[in-house]
């Protein structure tokens, strides 16, 4: 049976034809005029619950979206200008989504609430979307560290892509799957000195997994599957319904769109390439195996152009590439995907390309060599160095709970870097998995990654490295604000705490672990540490 005859079950992506979908390129917001701030400068963006669909053979999807719409609208922004953005709840009172109370923060506060983070932004801390800052409709009740209702962006870092998502404390998971995502482009005057394609031709992909129950709806887990086997001590019995270790879709989604197609003309094509997965990797890589031309990371531009033939994306990293595809007229090609975690014949493809569009005029964009001037970080300039263990336990009621530094979220700081400090951490990941670690404010750098012997460490706390230093991949040497901890490795970054004080997190990006506590608090000081604390080496 051919898929004009079958029926379409959205719960079985064997029935779900693919690349029948055009690709959605997501509307640019448009400011509003407020006589209390600068003349475009102004935005109001409405969370609202909304219907979409998510393939042509799909009945329409209760989502909730930023104006309504899933991916948001596209915050466009300049260097050095402020943006200022008012995100509106106007959502239900109750979520469509399972939520475990048992979570830290959830059980006594209103069901629904939310709160917008800039990912990725040098903003202070009142504008950071902090997990506590979250708030519900109309502002009727509000989080312990809720400070302003108009978030403040001064956009003082380099041209970049970004992305705003919900931030609530123990909800971030099912308000991302609900749909409350979009992009922000920050553009400074490097981009038109480059030459790069635009316009038309310059379209972000927001890639995404998710599963569909057969009426179309959104299905998210409500119990662990099987439930985790070890006893605790006088366990309670597990909630229900409860946090899971991962979603993970048997569909993947780009701009809202199950396995989309894009028509192309055969020029060149800039893509800004985010991960919005929960807990899903992706490696990416053209299926006529072709190179790809990486100008940037989730900072901004590279010193130089790199050629790759794949790239590996975690939970919120972003890669900025161009595709030529001059030579490939009247040719398909599959956007893949060869990461092996969760492989399956669905999710190994991503999207595809149609080069089958006539050229509209002579392509005059360039790929260019040389990029952004280099502006390294060294490591003989740290003021100190953290070695920061993640580590596993099981919480009350025996489920698996992954923390960093052997601390729950509630616990007292313990990172306190001071403003104008330059510092080093080190990722000592003890756990069966990797940790896509993602640190606000900051944009780092990725030293190395180095093995070590895990049983003794975890046994006698001793670092004993096993192998030498492993430098970062091709893809991950420009600025990164969220970094793979390998498995079974260190990994070492080093980043510059400076313009802002205050109150900032760092967290996995894996969002379920994120809400059941992988998350922990930063609190940037103006003056250094009077007193070394133990887990500080400082040299």
């Amino acid at each position: 049976m051919n898929f004009s005859e079958q029926p379409v079950n959205p719960a079985d992506p064997n029935t779900i034809p693919k690349f029948i979908d055009k690709l959605v390129k997501p509307p640019t917001a448009r400011p509003r005029a407020n006589k209390n701030y600068p003349a475009n400068s102004y935005y109001e963006i409405q969370m609202l619950k909304s219907k979409h669909r998510f393939h042509k053979n799909f009945p329409f999807t209760e989502v909730w979206g930023y104006d309504g719409i899933v991916p948001g609208p596209t915050i466009e922004a300049k260097k050095d200008y402020t943006t200022y953005v008012k995100y509106l709840n106007r959502l239900p009172e109750k979520h469509f989504l399972p939520i475990d109370y048992s979570l830290h923060g959830v059980n006594n506060s209103a069901e629904v609430r939310t709160v917008v983070h800039l990912h990725g932004a040098n903003v202070a801390s009142a504008s950071d979307g902090h997990p506590e800052a979250w708030y519900t409709k109309n502002y009727a009740a509000t989080g312990p560290t809720f400070k302003q209702e108009v978030h403040e962006y001064t956009n003082h870092q380099p041209g970049t892509t970004l992305w705003y998502h919900d931030h609530a404390m123990g909800l971030t998971r099912l308000n991302v799957v609900a749909g409350l995502a979009g992009f922000y482009l920050l553009r400074d005057s490097s981009e038109e000195r480059l030459q790069l394609p635009k316009g038309n031709y310059e379209i972000p992909l927001l890639i995404q997994d998710k599963s569909f129950n057969e009426d179309g709806s959104i299905f998210y887990p409500t119990e662990l599957d099987p439930p985790f086997p070890l006893p605790v001590p006088d366990q309670l019995p597990l909630p229900n319904p409860t946090v899971t270790l991962g979603y993970v879709g048997n569909t993947i989604l780009v701009n809202g769109k199950v396995w989309p197609l894009l028509n192309v003309e055969p020029r060149k094509y800039r893509f800004r390439i985010l991960n919005g997965s929960n807990r899903r990797s992706y490696n990416l890589r053209l299926s006529n195996d072709e190179k790809i031309s990486q100008i940037g990371t989730d900072g901004g531009f590279l010193a130089a152009t790199v050629d790759i033939g794949s790239v590996e994306l975690n939970p919120a990293e972003r890669v900025d590439v161009i595709i030529d595809f001059s030579n490939f007229a009247n040719e398909e090609i599959i956007l893949m995907n060869d990461d092996d975690e969760f492989a399956d014949d669905h999710t190994n493809v991503i999207m595809k390309f149609n080069v089958n569009l006539p050229l509209k005029g002579e392509d005059t964009s360039q790929i260019p060599t040389l990029l952004e001037p280099a502006m390294d970080l060294h490591e003989h300039h740290a003021h100190t160095v953290r070695d920061l263990p993640l580590t596993s336990t099981l919480d009350r009621y025996g489920r698996l709970m992954l923390l960093l530094g052997d601390k729950m979220y509630h616990d007292p700081a313990t990172e306190k870097p001071a403003l104008d400090s330059i510092e080093v951490w080190n990722f000592i990941n003890t756990t069966a998995v990797h940790h896509p670690i993602h640190v606000h404010l900051v944009q780092f750098k990725i030293l190395e990654r180095r093995p070590f012997n895990v049983d003794l460490y975890v046994a006698e706390g001793k670092l004993q490295f096993t192998g030498p230093p492993e430098e970062p991949h091709e893809y991950e040497r420009g600025w990164k604000d969220t970094v793979k901890a390998d498995i079974g490795k260190v990994t070492k970054i080093i980043m510059h705490w400076k313009e802002h004080t205050g109150d900032y997190i760092w967290h996995c990006h894996f969002l379920e672990h994120e809400d059941h506590d992988m998350m922990r608090p930063i609190r940037v000081i103006k003056d250094a540490h009077p007193v070394t604390p133990p887990h500080i080496n400082d040299h």
